[in-house]
């Protein structure tokens, strides 16, 4: 939409710069927000923007395409009658409309209630079963984790890292934490650090932190080892990173903060 102010870039192996017209062809965007005909039918707008991109507007195409994102019931309903969730499906149907290589999708999924988030996952991974590129911005990392194979952590708009979720997971340390509450004798740090699995510990006034690669074996072993000093566990916390820590990580604040 703009002329670049230096550098290059290059999408599918087209100069985006040079042949503009050719990487449109090959890619479709479904925006956060996008002022619809709210007149039109479900059908007519994707007619509509089907003959925009001079591509087949055939009705047993667009019918596909409504198939596809469970609009067919929709298929005569006024655009302005639709649920958000249904307007979300909509938009990416116009964003196939013209059978993109690549599709971008900005934050396809705020706002919509849990069913409808998973009915566009499920769009979503149809989408890359079939080798589509699909760019995804979100701020949703549980919704990153399930969907990318790769994710790009941005902050003011610079990346700060990139790789595949469970490898920037996996570059925090640790993979899980354990919290224990205990009722009875102190434990002994150095002796917990030497449990199997265990690559840190703490314990503090009955709170017992254990950092470890392994927890399965990790929690076996402190739960023997607080039974033989007669002490008994009240309460147990296992977590694991997530791609949220991997943010806090990288920008030192939380999500929206």
């Amino acid at each position: 939409l703009r002329p670049p102010d230096g550098g290059s870039i290059e999408v599918a192996g087209v100069d985006v710069v040079r042949h503009p017209e050719r990487i449109k062809r090959r890619i479709g965007v479904q925006l956060q927000k996008t002022a619809l005909f709210e007149e039109l039918t479900v059908r007519e707008l994707l007619g509509l923007f089907a003959t925009l991109y001079l591509t087949d507007a055939r009705r047993s195409r667009i019918d596909g395409l409504l198939d596809r994102v469970s609009l067919t019931e929709k298929a005569t309903a006024r655009v302005s009658t639709l649920s958000g969730g249904q307007l979300q499906r909509l938009s990416l149907a116009i964003a196939l409309v013209n059978d993109p290589d690549i599709v971008f999708l900005d934050e396809p999924t705020t706002g919509l209630d849990p069913a409808a988030r998973r009915n566009l996952w499920d769009i979503i991974g149809s989408l890359k079963a079939e080798k589509r590129t699909v760019v995804l911005t979100t701020h949703y990392m549980e919704e990153a984790e399930a969907l990318c194979d790769r994710v790009a952590i941005m902050d003011y708009g610079r990346v700060l890292a990139c790789d595949a979720p469970r490898r920037l997971i996996a570059q925090l340390g640790p993979a899980a934490t354990i919290w224990a509450t205990l009722d009875g004798p102190a434990l002994d740090e150095a002796a917990l650090r030497s449990l199997p699995g265990v690559t840190s510990a703490q314990f503090v006034d009955g709170e017992v932190e254990l950092q470890t690669e392994d927890p399965e074996t990790a929690l076996t072993a402190l739960l023997q080892r607080v039974r033989q000093a007669g002490g008994q566990v009240e309460r147990l916390t296992v977590t694991s990173a997530t791609l949220e820590d991997v943010f806090l990580h990288y920008t030192g604040r939380r999500l929206r903060e």
